[in-house]
């Protein structure tokens, strides 16, 4: 229940109807550019996918806006925050009529994206003035405001007529601001109001701690298919049916609309099933019907030809125009009613955070909303088929139904174990066989008689995981050498960039996953994380097929492939709590070695697949090469994405099953977070960003670097070969640390490098000659190699440093309490240590580019290099390898 005080029915009725008019209004604002987009792809010249970008841009700010605006309509009531996004809204809807370019259209649709975050503050708000066996038809009601679709629908194509774009923006801006000062005062502040102050307190990590929870996710699952499916068609199909059955643009409008209205306003429906059988039964009504809907809208028109006894017959299938309007009107019934079961668990479930939940929810379903129409645009340049929309909601919905009927399933039979009905779906849950509760590596006897098993077989598994997400991670190094030559118009440092975001994007990412295993296991997060990397690889796929794809969405994809990258921090983090402190070094040397393999296996693999069509008609035709001696040979860039999908389904699969997670190895951020008040912690950040910034860094940028400098030479031959080095001698480096100590063995690493990179100096072509290629080739690989051993013995000194610090601190106290703590932080600043050290990837490469830029050459990136690798010197001596030192490692 929201409240326990049951405001009075006319308080109820008053606060849901304004909330409702506002949340119509905001909706037809979001979904404006489904009408003025086919006008602005005439007036700015847009291709399809550049219209099926500018259409999904407002979804994409609607849809990431819902988390927060969820967090603050929990802080401070949806009254003041529902009247201030309105008001902002209107002034970047009225802004956009000064938009002159693409670019600036991108920017202005940015804003207009507000309007959909408006959705999860008016759940907050309307939830608060109902009781929980009415919640379910009051956000039903609620939701139905998604009719403002239809609104822009019916309406807009008149207002464009009439008033043109810019006209039509205006009107929509007007009435936006009036409805936000009228909300601000004829609503009235929500019964939590008076709570919200007692709770004033609650920090952002308790108010976020229900996000922990899986069943947070499976709700974000099926509203990414009921609701972004729904804004997706909403924004497509005036396009759709002026393209495929040739209507007017105001025909396809109002026909547009007999899809969305009833998926509008059949969300009251839902909501009252949902009260009334259970939102369990209506997602199942939901996923079956869109199921055999979408399968039949994705059937595209085809002409058959049968061999006959007296000569062939011919004969066509098409979906005619009434029977298609009646099939998505359909859709639209089913998908209403799946978006109100999936609210209805919100308020019941978490009836104080339903602002975080909701927000979460909210926008992963936005997300669908943003990504659907941008994919939608790319098939149909890539697959040359209208109906490929219908075929992509066809395999999600196909999915997520099967994915919900084995969890029920599973519920079920917990239900007939235990003879009682359970109000959660346990799909998740960790199998008490995969649950390790006592964990003592340190002990010899338990080591050998079990920890030692145990431990290998999540060592075995995690890295060809760790392959996987280092082979993606670092995908872009090897296409942006070949875009070029095959008619991709991107500068030099245009394509340095997007050899360097992913790695900007994975270095990011690293500071939140070091910190996930304790908080949701080893194994779920190996297997989650590693099959998130589906995504970069199939949208990868399609939009590299098509010269035409927007710079914009390359660059997207490239952040993207981060995941790969992210992957690393929780990798390591994981398998320090496994191993005892005497083989932690080439425990992680092992782990970290063998899956940064991914890298050369990436670079010598996707060279190989990108040469022939290795996967046939399945991955699509193959793109000609324009410029060079090779011109007219034909290459399928999407392999190199296409080929790892198999790997990374049968990895996640393996991790799902055959890791563990180690139940005391659970803690929350709050008690991982004392690491940022370590200054040890800051100062191997430092030491790793020279080492593992290095190795990554010179694998994303020397094979663009290698054929700038020396143009007659062909470095994807022989790109692979550096990585491999640094790859294998990382264990070696883990090794030499635990016989010589890691902080001797990395500080003479770093003057190997700095002797290293004065090598490449030299052989750099220059004014006095052309350079050589293969002394420049040499001393990379020395580069490469040095890195390698410093990455073993760097993560060697952490779990020493961190235990005797920790020892220290306990001094006689508990000292298998501050073992636990030490393996807790070690694991910690591992992760968190690799994440800054990731960075590397990005500056590296992007300093090349820069230096060239403002210098012609590469020379001052590099000395700079040796600058930086001088100060590490230092540092390793001053504080780790002196006789004296504080922690000497």
């Amino acid at each position: 229940m929201a409240t326990s005080v049951i405001p009075a029915k006319g308080d109820q009725y008053r606060a849901l109807g304004i909330s409702t008019l506002a949340f119509t209004l905001c909706f037809a604002v979001w979904t404006i550019f489904s009408i003025i987009g086919l006008r602005l792809k005439q007036e700015f010249g847009l291709s399809e996918t550049q219209l099926g970008l500018l259409m999904a841009t407002p979804i994409l700010t609607g849809s990431i806006s819902r988390f927060f605006l969820g967090i603050w309509s929990d802080r401070i009531g949806g009254r003041r925050v529902f009247s201030m996004v309105m008001l902002l809204t209107a002034a970047c809807v009225y802004l956009l009529t000064f938009a002159d370019s693409y670019t600036t259209l991108l920017v202005a649709a940015l804003g207009v994206g507000l309007a959909g975050g408006s959705f999860i503050v008016g759940v907050a708000y309307t939830a608060a003035w109902f009781e929980p066996s009415r919640q379910g038809t009051a956000l039903g009601i609620f939701g139905a405001g998604n009719v403002g679709a239809a609104l822009t629908n019916f309406g807009a194509p008149f207002l464009l007529l009439a008033l043109g774009w810019q006209g039509t923006a205006q009107v929509y801006a007007t009435v936006l601001a009036i409805m936000g000062v009228v909300f601000f005062i004829i609503a009235r502040e929500d019964p939590l109001a008076t709570e919200r102050q007692t709770r004033s307190r609650e920090t952002i990590r308790q108010q976020l701690a229900p996000l922990s929870e899986f069943r947070v996710w499976r709700f974000s699952l099926y509203y990414f298919f009921v609701f972004g499916g729904f804004v997706a068609l909403a924004l497509w199909l005036p396009h759709y049916l002026i393209e495929v059955y040739g209507l007017d643009i105001a025909t396809a409008g109002i026909i547009a609309a007999l899809y969305t209205v009833p998926a509008s306003l059949f969300r009251i429906l839902g909501g009252w099933l949902s009260d009334r059988y259970g939102a369990r039964r209506v997602m199942y009504w939901t996923l079956i019907a869109s199921v055999v809907c979408t399968f039949l809208l994705s059937y595209p028109p085809t002409d058959y030809t049968i061999l006959g006894i007296r000569g062939d017959i011919g004969f066509r299938m098409a979906m005619s125009l009434p029977v298609f309007v009646v099939v998505t009107f359909v859709l639209g019934f089913f998908m209403s009613l799946g978006k109100a079961a999936v609210f209805k668990h919100i308020p019941v479930y978490y009836p104080r955070h339903v602002g975080a939940v909701g927000g979460v929810v909210g926008m992963i379903g936005g997300l669908g909303g943003f990504l659907m129409p941008l994919t939608f645009g790319m098939l149909n340049d890539v697959l040359g088929i209208w109906q490929s929309c219908f075929m992509l909601l066809f395999v999600i919905v196909a999915a997520a139904l099967t994915w919900m009927h084995h969890a029920i399933r599973s519920a079920e039979r917990l239900e007939w174990k235990q003879k009682e009905e359970k109000t959660d779906l346990p799909e998740l849950s960790t199998p008490s066989g995969l649950v390790i509760d006592e964990w003592h590596p340190e002990d010899a006897e338990f080591w050998e008689s079990k920890g030692k098993q145990i431990a290998r077989r999540n060592l075995w598994i995690s890295i060809p995981n760790l392959f996987l997400a280092f082979s993606v991670w670092t995908i872009w190094s090897i296409l942006v050498v070949k875009m070029p030559k095959l008619g991709f118009d991107y500068s030099s440092n245009q394509l340095f960039w997007l050899a360097a975001l992913p790695a900007l994007s994975g270095a990011t990412l690293r500071i939140f996953y070091s910190f996930m295993v304790p908080i949701f296991g080893g194994r779920r997060w190996t297997a989650i994380s590693t099959a998130s990397l589906l995504l970069p690889c199939l949208w990868i796929g399609v939009a590299i097929q098509d010269t035409g794809t927007p710079y914009l969405v390359m660059l997207i994809l490239a952040l993207l492939c981060g995941f790969g990258g992210g992957n690393f921090a929780s990798s390591m983090a994981n398998i320090s709590f496994f191993y005892p402190q005497s083989q932690k070094g080439a425990a992680l040397g092992l782990n970290a070695g063998l899956g940064n393999l991914g890298v050369s296996g990436m670079q010598l693999l996707a060279p190989l697949v990108i040469a022939s069509s290795v996967f046939g008609d399945w991955a699509g035709d193959g793109l000609n090469v324009v410029t060079g001696s090779n011109a007219g040979d034909v290459l399928w860039l999407q392999n190199a994405a296409f080929v790892w999908v198999p790997l990374i389904v049968i990895a996640a699969v393996a991790a799902w099953f055959g890791m563990n997670d180690i139940a005391d190895a659970k803690s929350s951020f709050r008690d991982q977070a004392v690491i940022f008040r370590r200054a040890d912690n800051w100062r191997m950040c430092w030491l790793y960003l020279g080492m593992f910034g290095s190795f990554i860094g010179f694998a994303a940028g020397f094979p663009l670097l290698s054929g700038m400098q020396f143009p007659g030479v062909d470095p994807v031959k022989f790109a692979f070969l550096g990585p491999l080095v640094g790859a294998l001698t990382r264990p070696v480096g883990g090794i030499l640390a635990d016989k010589l100590g890691g902080a001797n063995v990395t500080f003479w690493t770093f003057a190997v490098m700095i002797l290293g990179i004065l090598g490449v100096l030299s052989f750099l072509p220059g004014e006095s000659g052309g350079g050589n290629f293969w002394g420049f080739f040499l001393m990379f690989l020395v580069l490469f190699a040095a890195s390698g051993i410093g990455n073993g013995s760097t993560f060697r000194m952490v779990p020493i440093i961190f235990r005797e610090l920790l020892m220290g601190e306990a001094g006689k106290g508990d000292k298998a309490q501050a073992e636990k703590a030490a393996n807790k932080e070690s694991a910690a600043v591992l992760g968190f240590i690799s994440a800054i050290a990731a960075y590397g990837g990005f500056f590296i490469p992007k300093s090349y580019g820069t230096s060239i830029d403002l210098t012609g050459g590469v020379a001052t990136a590099l000395i700079s290099f040796i600058v930086f690798y001088a100060s590490c010197m230092l540092l390793t001596w001053w504080y780790y390898s002196r006789r004296n030192a504080p922690y000497p490692c």
